[in-house]
């Protein structure tokens, strides 16, 4: 093998890497404004996490279909396809939404910048051998980061250009991205390719018990994340009255360490058990919601208890898709990972309209950060039980 075939798997990576997060970034352009939007349109508390809600939900539900059209299309297809079609909620969102349905019906189709998870899990993972996976899945990960472009600079481009600028700035990026992964992408030439209807693989991924196993477990890891990034700008205006700049940086803060922490726990994996890993992650993160609750001085307490969660869930994300690939045949990775992606996208749905609802009815957040503390402590025994041995049957 020469030396430009062995560089290939890390530029493939890259360029996997860098349109999940650009399509991230557009994914996450609402959840900042969400406050802006609520005093512009007069939104209720329910209304106004609904409407940050929605594309997370079309986002996760959307990674399904376009996990098994990857399977057998391929990645050098899949991603410029979808990069160019974010564009177009992108730019209707930023120069045509005016009302609360308008914004619902652009955030509905602003989705499909989510659904890119699922076209760069088996992309990377047939690049790269099983005792790097963990590793490379956890970095092409770390691309969930462009939730953290978001919240660092949507409300303040909005500020200091126009309020459209953000947006026309992620559509102009987006289609430069497209025509560069068009360029460089390349599928792996002895790549799986899946067979049959996209409806009877669904049906055999559905079959699979690491199936519904790894979406329970990635709905509370990753769900957690995308929850807090979603609701956490809302909670800290409203608990600890921070402008919203403010909050939006913080919040930010809290995804940079998460997506750090990612390809930590998929490393992590490589080099141990990572069922050890996601029970520590789980037992932090319930530990943590615990003293959230509390609602502690903002420093040091919250700050911390936030941080801790943030680096908890991080890691554990990367050590669910370091279960991933061990769990699952290589011709259906793709496939398994829609149906883990879209619960993983759902588990972060709720939780800001959950918390809303419970806001708007005890003026309290504490119990929803004791349910957030049950479910992480439901999900750590349950790896330490069923998804353990599962996992060592699939390797035996």
């Amino acid at each position: 093998m020469n030396a430009g075939e062995q560089a290939r798997p890390g530029v493939m990576l890259a360029v996997a890497t860098i349109g999940f997060a650009l399509t991230f970034w557009a994914w996450a352009l609402l959840s900042p404004l969400g406050a802006t939007l609520r005093d512009q349109l007069q939104l209720s508390s329910f209304e106004q996490s609904l409407l940050v809600a929605v594309p997370v939900v079309v986002g996760s539900l959307g990674r399904i279909p376009v996990g098994a059209l990857t399977d057998r299309l391929g990645a050098r297809r899949m991603f410029p396809a979808v990069a160019l079609l974010t564009v177009l909620p992108v730019v209707y969102l930023g120069h045509f939404a005016d009302s609360l349905a308008a914004y619902l019906v652009g955030g509905f189709f602003l989705g499909l910048g989510g659904t890119t998870f699922a076209i760069g899990v088996p992309f990377v993972n047939a690049w790269f051998p099983p005792a790097r996976r963990g590793l490379a899945l956890g970095i092409f990960g770390a691309g969930m980061g462009g939730t953290a472009i978001s919240a660092f600079t949507t409300v303040q481009l909005t500020t200091a250009v126009r309020p459209s600028f953000p947006f026309d700035l992620v559509a102009v990026v987006l289609v430069g991205y497209s025509a560069i992964a068009w360029l460089l992408l390349r599928d792996r030439p002895d790549r799986p390719i899946a067979t049959g209807s996209m409806v009877d693989r669904l049906r055999t991924t559905l079959r699979l018990a690491a199936t519904w196993q790894l979406s329970f477990l990635y709905a509370v890891a990753f769900g957690g994340f995308v929850a807090f990034s979603v609701y956490l700008p809302t909670y800290l205006v409203s608990a600890y009255q921070l402008d919203r700049a403010d909050a939006a940086l913080r919040t930010a803060g809290f995804v940079v360490l998460a997506v750090a922490t990612r390809p930590v726990g998929g490393w992590l994996s490589d080099h141990f058990d990572p069922v050890r890993v996601l029970v520590t992650a789980f037992g932090v993160t319930a530990l943590l919601a615990l003293v959230a609750g509390l609602e502690l001085p903002l420093v040091p307490g919250a700050t911390a208890a936030f941080l801790g969660m943030a680096a908890a869930l991080g890691a554990g994300t990367g050590a669910v898709f370091a279960l991933v690939t061990r769990m699952v045949p290589a011709e259906r990775v793709g496939s398994v990972t829609g149906v883990v992606g879209a619960a993983g996208g759902l588990g972060g749905f709720f939780p800001p309209l959950v918390m809303g609802l419970v806001v708007g009815t005890t003026g309290s957040y504490l119990i929803g950060f004791l349910l957030l503390a049950v479910t992480a402590v439901v999900a750590g025994a349950a790896t330490a039980t069923a998804v353990r041995r599962s996992a060592a049957a699939s390797a035996a």
